[in-house]
């Protein structure tokens, strides 16, 4: 075991790495080559699966014995956008008045360096010989489809029998300043297509043609009007949202043939996916029965909700967090879906990270404070998990 890490220096170098999903542009092999040194044992999982990208990933394990104390991120990221409305170059790593600048920065490569300087600053201290291991589940895949990343590095872990105890993700929680926020879980998500049929026809000649567009509106008021819930103990109510309403149609005196809509549900742990659909289902069985309606509903669920309840993990994070910071954070489910979602089936789950403000943005950035500061974090979360 040799050497320290710099967060710093390692977000910048993790930065430089133009991993776009799904490529992975040289940041796995980056993180690697920081923790071989420090005796971690490094394994490439590339996987594969027909009409998706095909994915690398990393798992890196010092230690053979439990307690398995898991970091979990991705070094894929989105889209710069318009390269034109950058004021650095977005994968050059560029510090400016005490800020890194960066795709990726905040989401989430920044807390992928300080969790490997936070593991390397422990070993130093503690040795190898600290009662049990830390390891890395490392995605290019987050940003993307989700199937050849995380979910299969769980499979292999598994069939491996690669057990881990208790993971943190380093997504960037914290809302207005460092340490105001951890994730104890997220809403489900899911999406649905709604198609209805219709005759096309001269508008001159409505009586010839069967509009579909009347009905189409009818179906979404219905669903637009539904009170899901009331929230749940640690989630806000559910929510659904039109996001589309098309025709295809350029014409402006066809009576289109279908019209087609798009919605979105982030729904709390009162509802499962299946349940959902059911009641969507239902709802518009009915109005088409009584209309007269031909429709299809197609229904993809990119989540279920979970939650890990407050209790040893989320407590020991907090009083990290503020033994850091000195702000105590407050526990949430707020926001979209990360990989904790698969995570939570295999062991409790939170999620910890950087100022999200600026994440997907153009100049996205984090202050040089906050990342040492977030390094010295966890720190002191695997200080604490190893010391119970």
């Amino acid at each position: 075991m040799t050497g320290e890490i710099d967060p710093v220096e390692l977000s910048q170098a993790l930065i430089r790495c133009p991993s776009v999903t799904p490529e992975d542009g040289g940041a796995l092999g980056v993180l690697a080559d920081a923790l071989t040194p420090l005796g971690f044992t490094c394994r490439r999982l590339p996987f594969s699966e027909a009409g998706t990208p095909d994915v690398d990933n990393l798992y890196a394990r010092l230690g053979t014995k439990g307690p398995n104390f898991c970091f979990a991120g991705h070094t894929d990221v989105v889209p710069i956008g318009n390269r034109d409305d950058w004021s650095v170059d977005p994968f050059g790593g560029q510090i400016r008045e005490d800020k890194l600048f960066g795709r990726g920065t905040a989401d989430m490569k920044s807390a992928i360096a300080c969790f490997a300087a936070a593991a390397a600053s422990f070993l130093k201290d503690r040795g190898t010989d600290f009662g049990g291991s830390i390891s890395f589940l490392i995605t290019g895949d987050e940003e993307g489809p989700a199937i050849n990343g995380t979910p299969k590095v769980l499979g292999w872990m598994r069939d491996n029998d690669e057990a881990i105890d208790a993971c943190l993700v380093g997504e960037p929680t914290s809302a207005d300043v460092l340490g105001d926020t951890i994730k104890i879980g997220r809403r489900g998500s899911m999406n649905g297509h709604l198609i209805v049929y219709g005759t096309q026809g001269h508008v001159a000649y409505p009586h010839l043609a069967d509009n579909p567009m009347p009905k189409l509106l009818a179906m979404l008021a219905a669903i637009d009007g539904l009170v899901l819930d009331q929230g749940a103990e640690h989630f806000p109510p559910s929510n659904l949202e039109i996001t589309t309403v098309e025709t295809g149609n350029p014409a402006t005196n066809v009576i289109p043939a279908k019209a087609e809509a798009g919605f979105n549900i982030r729904f709390n742990d009162h509802h499962s996916g299946a349940s959902l659909e059911a009641q969507l289902r239902a709802l518009l069985d009915d109005i088409a029965a009584t209309e007269n309606i031909r429709y299809g509903l197609e229904i993809t669920i990119s989540g279920e909700a979970f939650l890990t309840p407050p209790g040893s993990l989320s407590s020991l994070m907090q009083a990290a967090v503020a033994k850091v910071t000195g702000n105590t954070p407050s526990l949430s489910t707020s926001g979209g879906t990360s990989d904790a979602r698969f995570i939570k089936d295999f062991c409790p789950v939170a999620e910890f990270g950087l100022l999200n403000a600026t994440a997907h943005k153009v100049d996205e950035h984090a202050d040089l404070a906050d990342i040492r500061a977030l390094a010295d974090i966890y720190l002191a979360i695997l200080d604490a998990y190893f010391t119970r």
